[in-house]
């Protein structure tokens, strides 16, 4: 299903220690409380599908939403400053501009943990992408079913996940439940956009038509 190469973490428990206090330090208490959760849920999917990967995803989950609480032209600055491209599409929809720019300011602020697979991670966990990593779709949905969302999608989508008992599965059934919750949650994402009329990224549209056409040959196949 994934292409990328397996890295253990060259970090451990004392250095994800001060990552954690320098990356919650100027967060709002929510900010804060939703990024500790997402790094719990992470470390969590991955005893299930990448356990060599866990202190990767923790590094991820601490540094997804350092540039969340920045205002538009503080995020529009930061985009000029490190020379990220940005579109029309992407000024209409302000809530992906994070992602973009914490993936920036990772080799500058936290240069021990620009692993591309950190990185990466980072960058693709509001909009999702076609040929997402095992890892970047870990945290994606790590950042959508921690335990701290109490939205409606957020709890229907946990709750489709961890009722299934994914622990009792097969590896290939477990990647099946995940592509089927991630689908969901594009699906959601993308009502949630149109009601919103604000534009849907391409990317998510393009991740979401590649996890359906491999759904439909899993199906064909079956």
């Amino acid at each position: 299903m994934d292409s990328e190469i397996i890295q253990t973490a060259p970090w451990g428990e004392e250095e994800l220690n001060g990552l954690r206090i320098r990356a919650v330090a100027g967060m709002s208490g929510k900010r804060m409380v939703h990024t500790l959760e997402v790094e719990r849920m992470a470390a969590r999917l991955c005893t299930l599908f990448c356990p060599e990967e866990t202190n990767m995803l923790r590094a991820a989950a601490l540094l997804h939403d350092i540039t969340k609480e920045m205002k538009t032209p503080e995020q529009l600055a930061l985009c000029a400053e490190y020379g990220v491209d940005r579109t029309r599409g992407d000024e209409l929809a302000p809530k992906c501009f994070h992602a973009v720019t914490a993936a920036a300011l990772i080799p500058h602020l936290y240069p021990a943990f620009a692993h591309p697979t950190v990185i990466n991670a980072v960058r693709w966990h509001t909009t999702g992408h076609a040929g997402m990593t095992l890892t970047e779709k870990l945290i994606y949905l790590a950042d959508y079913i921690d335990e701290s969302r109490t939205f409606p999608d957020c709890v229907t989508l946990r709750t489709m996940f961890w009722s299934r008992n994914p622990e009792r599965m097969s590896m290939p059934e477990r990647l099946e439940l995940l592509r089927a919750v991630l689908i969901t949650s594009y699906d959601m994402t993308i009502t949630g956009l149109i009601n919103d009329e604000v534009p849907i990224s391409p990317d998510t549209i393009l991740a979401r038509n590649e996890l359906l056409y491999e759904q439909a040959e899993a199906e064909t196949n079956h």
